[in-house]
C-alpha cells in the first residue's frame, strides 16, 4: 500500500492542478452518501494532498507544539476549541498519520470535494437537534476505535465560538473515549479566524498546541463534567497565553 500511495504521489505531483481537481472529482462519483466502516487509505491520501494545496494556497502557516505527546501506537479521541471551519482541516493536516475522523455536522459533508472524501475517511454526521440520534453518532464513533479504523474528532462546543469565547460544552462527547477505551487528546488552536481575512495575500500563522494526554484508565473514572471542565479550563490558559504573546 505504502509503495502504492508513493506512487500516486509522484503521479499526482507531475500533473496540471486543473487535471489534478478532474481526478479528484471523477473519484468522488464513487462514493455514496452513507456512513462507511472501513477507513479507505486512497481516498485519505487524496483528502491529505488537497489539504495541503488548500492551506499552501491560502498562505497558512502552521507552527506545532507538543505533537511529540500524541500517542502513536493507540487510538484516541482528540478534543480542542472551535473558533473557524478551518480548525479540523489543520489539525487533521498535522496528524495525517493518526487517520483522524471528525463529527461533523450534515452540511459540511455537501463542501465539493471535501464532503466526499472525508465520508470514505470514517467522518461521522452527528445531528445537534436530534438527542438520541447524537447519542448513536457517539456509539458509532467509539466502535470506530475500538475496531482500529481511526482516531475520533470532536469539539465538544458543538459549533463554533466566532468571538473567541469558548461556548458550554456538551460533554457527551466524552463518552466516545470511555465507551471506545481510548485516551483523550486535548489540544487548542489559536489563529485559523484570521485566514479569510488574509488569504489569499497575506500569510496567516496558526498556532496548535497539544497539550495533555489523560489517559483511558482515568478518562473512565471520571464524570463526563468533570473531564469537560478539566478540559475547558486547560484550552482556555493556552488560549489567553498565546494572545498575550502575540499582543
Amino acid at each position: 500500500m505504502k509503495n502504492f500511495l508513493h506512487t500516486c504521489a509522484v503521479i499526482l505531483c507531475s500533473i496540471p492542478l486543473g487535471l489534478y481537481l478532474i481526478f479528484i472529482a471523477i473519484c468522488c462519483l464513487f462514493v455514496k452518501n452513507k456512513q462507511y466502516e472501513k477507513d479507505n487509505k486512497f481516498y485519505r491520501f487524496l483528502l491529505d494532498s488537497l489539504t495541503a494545496w488548500l492551506l499552501w494556497y491560502l498562505g497558512v502557516k502552521i507552527r506545532v507544539e507538543g505533537k511529540e505527546i500524541v500517542p502513536q501506537d493507540e487510538r484516541f479521541v482528540l478534543v480542542g476549541n472551535h473558533v473557524s471551519n478551518f480548525d479540523s482541516i489543520v489539525t487533521w493536516r498535522v496528524l495525517r498519520k493518526e487517520e483522524l475522523a471528525y463529527l461533523s455536522k450534515a452540511s459540511n459533508f455537501k463542501i465539493p470535494f471535501f464532503g466526499k472524501l472525508v465520508r470514505k475517511c470514517c467522518f461521522l454526521e452527528i445531528d445537534r437537534e436530534n438527542p438520541r440520534n447524537a447519542v448513536k453518532t457517539v456509539e458509532k464513533a467509539a466502535e470506530l476505535i475500538k475496531k482500529d479504523e481511526v482516531s475520533i474528532g470532536v469539539y465538544p462546543e458543538g459549533t463554533r465560538a466566532k468571538d473567541g469565547v469558548m461556548l458550554p460544552f456538551h460533554n457527551a462527547m466524552f463518552k466516545i473515549a470511555q465507551r471506545g477505551d481510548a485516551p483523550l487528546v486535548v489540544c487548542a488552536v489559536c489563529g485559523t479566524n484570521e485566514i479569510h481575512k488574509h488569504a489569499p495575500w497575506r500569510l496567516t500563522y496558526v498556532d496548535l498546541h497539544f497539550i495533555e494526554v489523560i489517559g483511558k484508565e482515568e478518562v473512565k473514572e471520571m464524570r463526563t463534567s468533570e473531564i469537560g471542565e478539566r478540559v475547558k479550563a486547560k484550552i482556555q490558559r493556552v488560549i489567553e497565553n498565546t494572545e498575550e504573546k502575540t499582543v
